[in-house]
């Protein structure tokens, strides 16, 4: 029996474009045990389901590094307290080694420290700490300010020094490239560096000591035989720089000058690491959206800890940890309020501006803003549990994953260098044979620029930074997208359907109405009712309760009490018999209601709940509730009709009321007393009339129809977000939102379009110039590396996209 299936994320070191990404998915796939494989070319992540009983984390490792590539991994130090001898060390280091994600764990006795290298994406600081105390000893965080640089800012500082130097060693060479130049033929060339010794005395060390990370890459992926992207620059620099070499030799003592390519290899060298290194601090910026959600978090909290009070990291806080916050501090983890009340600002996860009441056993949530009381707080999740850890989650996977338009880039790159490769050489025998016969250098010069021209980096790259950026920039706006697949489909949907409970109301019913018969005190009335409905727990019933309250009505003591469901309540109140509830009830009980039918009627028309009241055998009154609608609502219905998706609202409720809220809002077509079951063969219909259904509703009735729809839309607060059920989470629980993620789908695409057509335009406009001659090596070089810099900066321009806020 197969066990179920885990899923990793590994960080890979050492990618330069589509084909290796593709390489390593391909290896990867091919193991035993694996389910699915992704790997994000942008990102330089890998995502891996797998049987954990036939394959394991640390055989992934060693496939990846075999392929040729590296993991990146997190390493920290941590002050250990509590040991005593070489056996605690030992424990601890046996205890630590054990934790999955945790590659190397070295604990030093004299020091009281361990370094721990681990995978961050598998293990938190915060489960490390956790298993040293579970060992019986203490732990804490050292953090050296020197290394909390990540991999990629370190990877961006290494390119940048590797360009000055080429740079700086390139350009007497493109100097003397200029003077080939005739109408250049002014500017003044010194003997020296027209010297073939000189020329190659600073094109070497380029070529291989700057270059070396080329021929590294090509070795690994010829020796896993496949080709990427290195092998052209490679092939392309390798050729210019040796038969420059040859003319050298073959030119000695001789009078007139060597054909020389030195500068050609030497520029295209430096070009291409100049756009990879635009190209990582492009990637650095696209990740901006999940580096601004990190940021929203507090760094340390005030806990109180055997009756001390002392500042804490964060990764340092357990659950159970009584907290303290003050005025204006960010609330640090998830958790309940134990004393104090106060007003927290949660508009980063609900997009309200306005601060919400806490008291005593109400939830908070980390990263949120307490804005003018002193509370203590007990943490109930921490870490990767807490609700802001839990976006964060679904975005990073959505930028990981990949859209079905990216499956086509990748088998087209992992095709494409073998393909090159032969047109290259193809142009080379056709320059030496028939266009310039027996005449090497405009062959070679042929030959290089195509190698160099057809790099496939720009298509790598152009669907996932786009992902990237569009997912990351949705999540500002409160729109999860829990995969690329999601947000690509979503530009299909021509028909959304809504749940009314929740979606376009706001889920919480008001009491509006109060209408007694003649000769009744409204105030006795309102009391009696009130103390009858205080010991229901039906919704509509808390909604009475509370309106009466807020009118300041004193509410009194029941002697009996009894729910009759699907009818209302019978209670005796100060020795009278109270009844509340529907006609059926007063039908039941004998109570004549003639006088207030048609009033009744006309509140239900008009969307309200009216339930009738007897005292003593005799009709007193009615009282109405209704569910409000959202302020948005209207306006949200308005903007998906101008976009000329149909709105359908689907609701359990009666017909009447359906159809009166369904009227307020602007949608015309209702389908009403739906039960959860209902609204999934509902949706099923619609698709099978041949529409791209979206369904939205609150991700836990609703279900059966998210999981049936071709997206489904969970609407929330970002607490209960539903992330199983549906594709998308709209946090901030309003309907604009429906239309902003289907925009943000649309502006997606259309980007991922426009990127794969430019990379594409780069490769078959390009090829065919170089080959006919009309491209030098070096102006190839140039194209090629910006275009995957042209491919990157058009996908962030996502993220200056502007939506409803």
């Amino acid at each position: 029996m197969s066990s179920e299936l885990k899923e990793t994320s590994l960080q890979i070191t050492g990618m330069t474009c589509a084909a290796c990404a593709t390489r390593i998915e391909k290896g990867l796939s091919k193991m035993e045990g694996v389910e699915q494989a992704n790997v994000n070319l942008a990102l330089e992540k890998s995502v891996i389901k797998y049987d954990p009983q036939k394959v394991k984390e640390e055989d992934f490792e060693k496939k990846i590094q075999h392929l040729g590539y590296g993991i990146a991994k997190e390493k920290k130090e941590f002050t250990i307290t509590g040991m005593t001898c070489a056996a605690c060390a030992t424990r601890i280091e046996k205890g630590l080694n054990k934790i999955e994600g945790v590659s190397i764990a070295n604990v030093n006795l004299a020091l009281e420290n361990a370094t721990i290298e681990f995978n961050p994406s598998q293990v938190s600081v915060t489960e490390i700490i956790q298993r040293v105390e579970k060992l019986g000893y203490g732990a804490h965080i050292r953090e050296n300010k020197k290394d909390a640089v990540d991999y990629r800012e370190r990877a961006i500082q290494k390119q940048k020094s590797k360009f000055i130097i080429a740079a700086i060693l390139s350009l007497p060479l493109l100097y003397t490239m200029v003077g080939h130049f005739s109408f250049m033929s002014f500017i003044y060339m010194p003997d020296f560096l027209m010297n073939p010794w000189v020329q190659m005395a600073l094109a070497t060390p380029v070529q291989f000591i700057i270059g070396w990370q080329f021929y590294v890459s090509a070795f690994k992926a010829l020796r896993n035989k496949s080709a990427n992207m290195d092998v052209l620059v490679v092939l392309g620099t390798s050729a210019a720089y040796f038969y420059s070499v040859y003319q050298a030799f073959i030119t000695i003592g001789e009078h007139h000058n060597a054909e020389l390519y030195f500068e050609t290899s030497s520029v295209l060298i430096t070009l291409i690491i100049l756009g990879k290194l635009f190209e990582a601090k492009a990637k650095g910026r696209s990740s901006e959206a999940i580096k601004k959600l990190m940021g929203l978090q507090a760094k340390t909290a005030l806990v109180v800890r055997d009756g001390i009070e002392k500042e804490i990291p964060l990764e340092e806080v357990v659950i159970g940890d009584t907290l303290l916050v003050k005025p204006g501090e960010k609330i640090p983890v998830d958790g309940r309020v134990i004393e104090g009340d106060t007003a927290v600002d949660e508009s980063m996860l609900t997009g309200e501006s306005i601060p919400v009441d806490k008291m005593k056993g109400d939830a908070l949530f980390g990263a949120t803003i307490n804005k003018n009381g002193f509370i203590k707080m007990e943490a109930t999740k921490i870490g990767r549990d807490t609700a802001l850890s839990q976006i964060i989650k679904v975005v990073e996977d959505a930028q990981g994953s990949k859209a079905p338009i990216q499956r086509l880039a990748d088998k087209i790159s992992g095709i494409f260098v073998p393909i090159v490769i032969v047109i290259a050489v193809i142009t080379f025998i056709i320059w030496f044979s028939f266009v310039s016969p027996g005449e090497i250098t405009p062959a070679l010069e042929a030959l290089i620029a195509v190698l160099v021209i057809a790099c496939p980096c720009a298509l790598g790259l152009a669907t996932p930074t786009s992902i990237m950026a569009g997912s990351g920039r949705a999540a500002e706006f409160g729109i999860l997208f829990k995969g690329g697949e999601h947000l690509e489909q979503t530009h299909h949907i021509d028909t959304v359907v809504v749940d009314k409970t929740g979606t376009v109301t706001n889920g919480k019913p008001e009491l509006t109405d109060v209408i007694v018969s003649d000769g009744i005190d409204e105030a006795e009335f309102l009391a009696l009712i009130g103390s009858s409905e205080k010991q229901s727990e039906h919704p509509l019933a808390e909604a009475i309760v509370q309106g009466i309250q807020q009118k300041n009505i004193a509410l009194l003591n029941v002697d009996k009490f009894e729910a009759i469901p699907g009818f209302g309540v019978k209670a005796i109140v100060q020795g009278k018999e109270i009844l509340v509830g529907t006609r059926k009830l007063m039908s039941k009980y004998d109570v004549n209601i003639s006088n207030d039918l048609s009033v009744m009627e006309k509140l239900e028309a008009n969307g309200k709940t009216a339930m009738l009241a007897s005292i003593d055998g005799q009709y007193a009154g009615l009282v109405a509730v209704a569910d409000t609608i959202k302020e948005t609502s209207k306006r949200a219905i308005k903007r998906l009709k101008d976009m000329n998706i149909e709105v359908i609202m689907m609701t359990g409720d009666n017909e009447r009321t359906a159809n009166a809220i369904g009227a307020e809002v602007g949608v015309n077509h209702v389908i009403a007393e739906v039960l959860p079951e209902g609204k999934a063969e509902e949706v099923k219909k619609l698709q099978a009339s041949g529409k791209k259904v979206a369904m939205v509703g609150d991700g836990i009735n609703d279900a059966p129809a998210l999981a049936v729809a071709n997206i489904g839309m969970a609407i929330g607060t970002g607490t209960d977000v539903a992330m199983e059920a549906a594709d998308i989470t709209l946090i901030r629980g309003d309907l604009n939102s429906i239309a902003d993620a289907i925009i943000m789908s649309h502006k997606t695409m259309r980007n991922i379009k426009q990127n794969l057509f430019w990379a594409f335009a780069y490769n078959t406009l390009g090829i065919p110039i170089a080959a006919i001659g009309l491209l030098a090596p070096w102006v190839a070089g140039a194209a090629m590396a910006f275009s995957s810099v042209s491919v990157v900066l058009n996908a962030l321009r996502l993220q200056r996209v502007k939506l409803e806020k």
